[in-house]
């Protein structure tokens, strides 16, 4: 296992935790729940973008590093 492989699961991770949270929050009633579900929205679609570049990333590495 390479840096990227352990990089891609800790955002995989991450992005698992954010979207249990955000459905939590969807869940629970009250405009503060309704703001924090939105922001938690957010951060789970960023936590994805970044999951998906260290994938990226770490098919290149290995078709261009032999790995």
């Amino acid at each position: 296992m390479n840096l990227f492989d352990i990089l891609f699961l800790v955002a995989i991770a991450a992005v698992t935790v954010t979207l249990a949270f955000g459905l939590k929050t969807l869940f629970t009633e009250g405009p503060e729940a309704r703001s924090r579900s939105n922001k938690l929205m957010r951060l789970r679609v960023a936590l994805q973008a970044v999951a998906v570049v260290l994938l990226c990333l770490g098919m290149w590495w290995r078709s261009t590093h032999g790995g």
